[in-house]
């Protein structure tokens, strides 16, 4: 059984342990990291993502997380997670990881009281729309050629991207209860195989 590991330095970690633990999925959080040594996939959560980028340093995370991601681990970022992930962002800080050929800014709907929620459409989950919610959320301001669109905005605005191994989405999937993004994130985990590539 694949088992995927979520960041719970920060953030909400937890709703993405209960919807993977819906879908019966096995799942562990991370702290340390000794705790990647048994992951198939990792999840990083929204948050704050400069308080996220601070502490995987100081636990010792970031250049272990980036080495497995580059030999093939899948990796998915929700909002802040977004923006750890990202080649490059529009603010001086946090220091981006450098992952997914990505631009982003933090913070491009406005603040917590300018959150949204939209439904949208997202080929990959089904015919069916999926009801996004977006909470102080990042904005795609340009993608490699590389990067597969997952989701946009009515207005085009890039809401979900992926390249190769790395998923990211400007949105909360795991404060709904669509179980649909985690199914597919858990399907890439299973077919990715990581640790008997």
């Amino acid at each position: 059984m694949t088992r995927i590991g979520v960041l719970a330095l920060q953030g909400d970690f937890a709703e993405h342990i209960k919807m993977l633990s819906s879908l019966g999925v096995d799942s562990s959080e991370i702290r340390l990291p000794s705790h990647l040594d048994s992951v198939d996939g990792l999840i990083i959560p929204g948050g704050e993502s400069t308080t996220i980028v601070q502490l995987m340093d100081n636990f010792g995370l970031t250049e272990q997380i980036k080495d497995l991601i580059f030999s093939g681990l899948p990796v998915w970022g929700t909002c802040a997670g977004m923006i750890v992930l990202a080649a490059d962002i529009t603010d001086d800080r946090p220091k981006p990881m450098g992952i997914i050929d990505i631009t982003v800014s933090r913070n491009a709907y406005g603040r917590q009281v300018d959150s949204f929620e939209a439904v949208v459409d997202i080929p990959k989950l089904g015919e069916t729309p999926f009801n996004a919610i977006f909470i102080r959320a990042p904005a795609i301001n340009s993608i490699g050629d590389s990067v597969e669109i997952l989701a946009t905005l009515d207005e085009g605005q890039i809401i979900a991207a992926q390249e190769g191994n790395v998923i990211v989405t400007s949105f909360h999937p795991e404060l709904t209860d669509d179980l649909r993004f985690h199914k597919y994130f858990a399907s890439v985990v299973a077919d990715n195989n990581f640790r008997n590539n």
